[in-house]
């Protein structure tokens, strides 16, 4: 017997509308001719939802007593007995009922498999085993109905039912979801859009995942070898070598940009051998650590195996690093990248330049004046060898050519000596071969005698042309090196320039790469004591036993209270030359550190001046209108000429009564930002539950006019607080909200985990607060409309700045349906 096709709905979160894609497909079903049952389906007693069954075929549900309680369930003997060609199976996650053949209902569609029944079943994404820790973080809940990944990835057929958070929320919002009581918990708690589009993307990387893995049975069942572009797969191939951490980050950015997968891969040789072992460990845990697979394969001919092992994993890209190789390695031993690139194909082959090691040397300026030492060593062996040879060449042809032929000979050792060791080996080599071409090959021979005038002049001129030479390549080598150097302090200028530009404390590598650069043993940044005016104290230093004192070392002045103080090498004019541009750029670091200071001290000043401006404005006028009204109540009542009815009496203490609360609340909020300001709030960690502190924040508050809604979970973990600190937040946001609410609306005080957060909401259905002005409301005075109302705006302020000390954030978000709900979010007790 034929084994049965399963064909899921997949949804990111419930009310996506996976229930309405399973009748549909079966009423389409059906309508082709085909025999449909609805096996069992869960309608939340949803109108919409129910009206879509249609004219299906329902089997009965099967009825399974527990402990007294008759419980529903699909009848799954009943199914298959009626054997239809396909059942209509929602929720396959769904955990049976007692009595039922099978725990779990994913069982149970197996068993309508197995009898070659098609089965068209709805699961949701948080639902699947493998992803069921990461949906615990995104959401804060533990899902306990799941279902193996297996199951869902044997199915024939997984259909995406896709819906953006913003839509899904409009859903809830409206009721098309769970029952109206539930709406506001559902969409300040799981439903919230954060959630939801976490959950929308595991959903879609779930299903491109599966897609890819159809695919590649595809293309192996029908032989394709080719890659077909549909996911990118970067390669990169790592060697140990110095840099190679910056060439798999860069490989990694370029797999994460592309949403594509990191392969990172080593060529080892056939022989065994390995280079860089150390180096290779640290890049296998690095591309491990980035998320990549790690691959070693072993080959003589690493080109070919890298291109070949990029095929062999469809790869779309691979990432090498440049060579560093001389022309003449390249040349004899071939060159990886030459070979890649012929036979990469439709491969794209990215060739990265590293540096040598992860951290840059800073330029050296100590060149050799002239020819270095080792050119010299090879101008004197040259000149050496390569005078006995010219002349034992030239002496059997002394009769057959011209002195000036053998004048040219030993001109061109002369040169070629000159050119390698300078003025000193070119010049010695050219007397050298003056005696030698007398001794030899002028009349008469073997003397030093010159019989001829003209041979005279030309042995002279020969001499004096060798030398002009040599001195001129001597010239040559120090402009070289001239050049060498304002390149070298070009580049350090513009490197310590950049370091100015981008790092607000730039003293320290300001000082380390001076000592770098002069190659010195150590250097200090020393600033006068104004104490004394006489002694110094360091401010940066770098190198063994940094100077401490002007005496220490060789000192540059800066200005007038600063010194650079340098052990080492001794400093030619043009190297204090450039140390005096470093002094300069110190003293600019320091006079930039010196304005920032101050800078932050006037803006202290002028936070506090801003303190000050509105408490006196709060005293002016916020103190004024309740001093007036208890004023005139206790006049009224001191009359002696007036009697008032009890009535009367009692409205007045009541005016006394609330204008006392109303001064006591606006003090205590005065002390609360002035402690703010001045930083002086001490925080006690408390371990407290949550519906304590909530009680007694409602406690505190007086004269509350709105009732308060509290609906808190009974499983929240304790939070370690200040409790008092997070007892002042409540109640200002409560009364906050409670002046903000229509008359008869309630206020609603709930909370819930998400991730490792505990996070209170405070919801009400005032009128809100524009995301635009949001950051407005949490500084001080200000407040809604910024005039108008009582109070003088430091009710958030507080409860932002109370928040921040307890180690946690103030959230504003809109009220679904109208209104603000307040987010404080706090971090649980770490229990490890």
């Amino acid at each position: 017997m034929a084994r049965g096709q399963l064909r899921i709905y997949l949804g990111a979160a419930p009310g996506v509308g996976k229930t309405f894609a399973l009748l549909d497909e079966g009423w389409r079903r059906k309508s082709r001719g085909t025999d449909v049952v609805v096996g069992y389906v869960e309608t939340h007693n949803r109108t919409h939802t129910a009206e879509k069954i249609r004219d299906l075929e329902v089997v009965p549900r099967g009825r399974y007593e527990y402990r007294g309680t008759v419980l529903e369930d699909m009848d799954l003997e009943a199914l298959l007995e009626r054997r239809p060609q396909v059942a209509l199976v929602d929720e396959l996650a769904h955990t049976n009922a007692p009595g039922c053949p099978n725990k779990k209902r994913w069982e149970d569609v197996e068993r309508l498999l197995e009898a070659g029944i098609d089965v068209i079943s709805t699961v949701n994404i948080q639902h699947l085993e493998s992803v069921n820790d990461l949906v615990e973080r995104i959401t804060g809940v533990r899902q306990q109905e799941t279902v193996p990944d297996i199951v869902v990835r044997r199915a024939e057929q997984v259909e995406l039912v896709d819906m953006t958070p913003e839509a899904l929320r409009r859903r809830m919002a409206h009721g098309n979801i769970y029952a109206a009581e539930k709406v506001d918990a559902a969409l300040s708690n799981y439903f919230r859009p954060g959630n939801l589009a976490a959950l929308r993307e595991l959903a879609l990387l779930w299903v491109a995942d599966r897609v890819d893995e159809s695919l590649q049975s595809y293309l192996e069942s029908h032989g394709i070898a080719d890659t077909w572009e549909t996911r990118e797969r970067i390669v990169v191939a790592v060697t140990g070598a110095p840099g190679g951490g910056e060439l798999i980050r860069r490989a990694a950015r370029i797999a994460s940009r592309t949403r594509g997968d990191l392969i990172g891969v080593h060529v080892a040789s056939a022989s065994g051998l390995q280079t860089g072992e150390g180096q290779l460990d640290t890049t296998r845990t690095l591309v491990r650590d980035l998320g990549g697979a790690y691959h070693e394969i072993v080959s003589d001919e690493p080109g070919r195996a890298l291109v070949q092992f990029a095929h062999s994993e469809r790869a779309t890209q691979l990432v090498m690093g440049a060579s560093r190789r001389t022309r003449w390695q390249r040349i004899v031993q071939g060159s990886v990248i030459d070979t890649v690139l012929q036979h990469a194909d439709e491969l794209d082959v990215h060739v990265i330049a590293t540096g040598k090691s992860d951290v840059r040397t800073p330029p050296r300026l100590r060149t050799p004046a002239g020819v270095a030492p080792r050119r010299k060593r090879a101008g004197w062996l040259l000149g050496v060898i390569a005078l006995p040879i010219m002349t034992l060449l030239l002496i059997p042809l002394r009769n057959d050519i011209e002195l000036s032929t053998v004048l040219l000979g030993y001109l061109t050792v002369v040169v070629a000596t000159a050119a390698i060791g300078g003025a000193g080996p070119g010049i010695v080599t050219a007397t050298g071969a003056f005696l030698l071409e007398n001794y030899f090959f002028v009349s008469p021979l073997h003397t030093f005698t010159i019989r001829d005038a003209e041979n005279v002049v030309s042995l002279f001129g020969f001499l004096a042309f060798a030398a002009v030479v040599s001195v001129l390549v001597n010239r040559l080598a120090r402009r070289t090196r001239d050049v060498d150097r304002v390149r070298a302090e070009a580049e350090a200028l513009a490197r310590t320039a950049g370091t100015l530009a981008i790092d607000a404390d730039t003293l320290p590598g300001l000082i380390a790469n001076i000592r770098s650069i002069f190659e010195l043993d150590s250097v200090a940044l020393l600033e006068r004591n104004h104490d004394d005016g006489e002694s110094w104290h360091q401010v940066a230093g770098a190198g063994a036993e940094p100077p401490t004192r002007a005496s220490d070392g060789q000192a540059i002045r800066v200005d007038d209270d600063t010194l650079i103080v340098i052990r080492g090498n001794p400093l030619d004019v043009e190297d204090r030359h450039l140390l005096g541009i470093f002094a300069g750029q110190a003293a600019s670091v320091l006079e930039s550190q010196r304005l920032r200071r101050e800078a932050a001290a006037a803006v202290g000043l002028a936070e506090a001046d801003a303190m000050r401006t509105g408490l006196l404005l709060a005293v002016s006028h916020d103190l004024r209108t309740p001093l007036a009204g208890i004023k005139a109540s206790v006049t009224s009542l001191l009359q002696d000429e007036v009697r008032f009815a009890p009535e009367q009496e009692r409205d007045f203490l009541e005016v006394i009564d609330e204008e006392c609360d109303r001064l006591t609340r606006l003090v205590e909020n005065l002390l609360d930002a002035s402690r703010l300001q001045a930083g002086v709030v001490a925080v006690r960690h408390l371990l407290v539950d949550v519906g304590d502190v909530v009680a007694a924040a409602l406690a505190s508050i007086t004269g509350l006019s709105r009732p308060v809604d509290i609906d808190l979970p009974t499983d929240l973990p304790p939070v370690e607080v200040d409790p008092g600190l997070l007892e002042r937040v409540l109640a200002n946001v409560i009364a906050n909200a409670a002046r903000h609410s229509p008359a008869g609306t309630p206020i609603r005080v709930t909370a819930g985990i998400v991730g490792e957060r505990l996070e209170l909401l405070v919801i009400d259905r005032g009128p809100g607060i524009a995301p635009s002005k949001r950051d407005d409301v949490l500084r001080p005075f200000q407040r809604l409309g910024d005039g108008n109302g009582s109070g003088i705006g430091l009710g958030l302020s507080i409860v932002h700045g109370f928040t921040e000390l307890l180690g946690g954030d103030l959230r504003l978000e809109d009220t679904p349906g109208g209104g603000l709900t307040v987010v404080v979010s706090i971090p649980l007790v770490n229990e490890s």
